[in-house]
């Protein structure tokens, strides 16, 4: 287990193409999968390795992110000793919030006690055991350990994410950008492993110099200056930055062999509990391939959706390749297929709502269909 490990979350994210579900919200608390959020994943991949003492730095549209995460209980991050720590970042400061951000709670690091970091983005969701790779990090030698996964779907994933270019020995060479013209990448995960001293003193040079925004750009520009290479996570990866990859993943959990990957194959995914009663289902109701969470009213017709907490399907509605979030209502004769609806939205009686597959349609949060 990783007692000498300390993770910490960067949440500064960039939203630009996921804003429909981002307007109220930070993109770590989507939510996702019927009854968890986006941010579950790597809190839970973290404790799972046996990592105890996590920051948290978040800016802005703070309140559903804390509602969700409350003290850590869910995690086992409500101790005393360690636990989860949350920073705001500079919004004085856009060009070096991340970076002021650091510095001006720099006697976190000093005060902690483990030796080496786990820094790490949150919309990259997979189920990684950080044990494998800080023991390759630590036998390599290496400055800096970045987590990758060599993708094969780059065309419609992954898009604006990093691509690491490396030699015969996993040494990072030079880093770019995925802009959708090549299918196989190595995709750079987000999530660096160092040394606290290391973390320490990019920090201080990045404030010194005022030439880098954050952690991630200073490694990514010094590569010349450290010893940086790569370890190749293997299993199922996706960035949720787009409305579209949100889509496309949410639909990947009916396909069983991702889902138990997901939520199961190197630990639990662990989130709040809300104590709902079982998914009510009457004569009236079909459902086929799809995944619905407890608290449910099912009278109508679902196939190959994603149906979240407390949502009632009226009779004769239809949901097909659907996305609805928590506390949705659908009334009677209702047709929707290859739509995301956010919460607490109401499709009235006989109202006809249609996507596509490649481009979902997204009704926001608070909106109100007639």
């Amino acid at each position: 287990m990783l007692k000498n490990y300390m993770g910490i979350l960067m949440l500064n994210e960039n939203d630009d193409k996921i804003k429909r579900l981002t307007r109220n919200r930070p993109l770590a608390s989507i939510p996702f999968g019927g009854r968890y959020r986006i941010i579950d994943f790597v809190l839970s991949n973290m404790v799972n390795s046996g990592v105890t003492n996590i920051g948290m730095f978040t800016d802005g549209k703070t309140r559903s992110l804390m509602d969700h995460i409350g003290s850590g209980k869910p995690w086992d991050l409500d101790r005393k000793i360690n636990g989860l720590f949350i920073f705001q970042l500079d919004k004085n400061n856009y060009y070096m919030n991340e970076i002021e951000s650091l510095k001006n709670n720099i006697e976190y690091f000093y005060k902690s006690k483990e030796e080496y970091v786990i820094l790490s983005s949150s919309y990259m969701v997979c189920n990684i055991d950080y044990k494998s790779a800080a023991a390759y990090h630590e036998a390599s030698g290496s400055d800096i350990t970045i987590i990758y996964n060599h993708a094969e779907n780059c065309k419609s994933n992954f898009i604006d994410s990093s691509i690491l270019n490396l030699d015969e020995n996993n040494n990072v060479l030079s880093v770019g950008k995925n802009i959708g013209t090549d299918n196989i990448n190595n995709i750079s995960m987000e999530m660096f492993i160092m040394k606290k001293e290391v973390l320490i003193n990019l920090t201080l040079e990045c404030i010194k110099s005022g030439y880098y925004s954050s952690i991630k750009e200073a490694i990514y520009k010094k590569l010349g200056n450290l010893k940086v290479n790569a370890y190749e996570f293997k299993g199922y990866v996706s960035c949720i930055n787009s409305a579209e990859v949100y889509y496309k993943t949410s639909l990947d959990l009916l396909n069983l062999n991702i889902n138990n990957e997901l939520f199961f194959s190197n630990g639990l995914i662990y989130t709040k509990s809300q104590d709902e009663p079982p998914t009510k289902y009457s004569n009236s109701s079909k459902v086929s391939n799809s995944l619905i969470a407890n608290g449910c009213i099912i009278d109508g017709c679902i196939e190959s959706s994603v149906i979240f907490r407390r949502v009632k399907i009226h009779e004769s509605a239809e949901i097909k390749n659907c996305i609805i979030m928590q506390n949705c209502e659908i009334k009677a004769g209702a047709k929707l297929s290859n739509i995301i609806i956010d919460k607490n939205i109401v499709i009235e009686e006989g109202k006809e709502l249609k996507g596509d597959m490649d481009i979902p349609l997204v009704v926001e949060k608070k909106l109100y269909f007639e």
